[in-house]
């Protein structure tokens, strides 16, 4: 098992790189978003050369908010060729997967729409990414696709996909937490783990382990039951890196005793 963090896309990427190499933290979750850590704002053979000098790994994530299944045409072909081009960098920085956050939003249209929008802009994305050596993986967010059920609205048809799961997101808006399902389901295609503890409802606070109400230790042992022993992402997002460190402390221990 690997512990990383994501950088904050107000700061360098490499400044971030080198922050989470002294932390002894194994790999970075790279978000290419504004303002400061966009695509067209990092250059990504730098910042391959800052992970082979501090000896760290990188996984790709892609902004949650670009409009995957825009209804207007131009939009969705303007996110598509976004998600194009953050593949592009990081084929070339080194990446292995990149992440997508499927799209909730279309307004006045139903359900069958949204899933169609996503599938098509999926395609072409996974089209895209043949042959580059970065597969493509979905993420499950909260109010609509945070079950297995909604989840396989797009990985079944497109099997090629990996599942990004996010345990905090698990267990926001819902009655009980998903996780247990989606592994059922998907728990080999599972390629990429987010954790953060959070207090169920419709917040995601993205809180230090042990400071909201999430049974940590259960869900860990539910996935390494699955036999996965990849990348987790700490998603703890507070101005003092202390608490990622004890989040990353925690986590070591407890993954080594479930």
């Amino acid at each position: 098992m690997k512990i990383g963090a994501m950088n904050h896309p107000r700061e360098n990427p490499l400044e971030e790189i080198r922050k989470f190499a002294h932390m002894g933290l194994d790999f970075i979750d790279l978000t290419l978003e504004p303002p400061g850590a966009g695509w067209w704002q990092c250059d990504p053979l730098a910042v391959r050369q800052a992970l082979a000098d501090h000896s760290l790994d990188i996984v790709g994530h892609t902004a949650y908010f670009l409009p995957l299944g825009h209804p207007f045409e131009e939009v969705r072909q303007g996110a598509v060729e976004a998600f194009r081009r953050s593949l592009m960098f990081f084929a070339k920085a080194g990446a292995s997967w990149m992440n997508i956050h499927p799209d909730r939003n279309a307004p006045m249209h139903d359900r069958n729409y949204v899933i169609k929008q996503n599938l098509k802009s999926l395609g072409e994305l996974l089209e895209a990414a043949d042959g580059t050596g970065v597969g493509i993986m979905i993420e499950n967010v909260p109010g609509g696709f945070n079950s297995a059920d909604q989840l396989g609205e797009l990985l079944d048809p497109l099997p090629q996909l990996g599942l990004h799961l996010d345990i905090g997101h698990t267990e926001l808006m819902v009655e009980a937490s998903t996780m247990k399902d989606i592994l059922a389901r998907f728990g080999d295609r599972l390629r990429h783990v987010h954790l953060h503890d959070n207090k169920g409802g419709v917040a995601d606070l993205h809180l230090p382990l042990g400071a909201g109400t999430i049974d940590v230790a259960s869900h860990l042992r539910k996935l390494k039951h699955t036999g996965y022993d990849g990348t987790i992402t700490l998603e703890v997002f507070t101005p003092d890196p202390t608490y990622l460190a004890i989040s990353m402390e925690k986590l070591r221990t407890m993954w080594d005793k479930v």
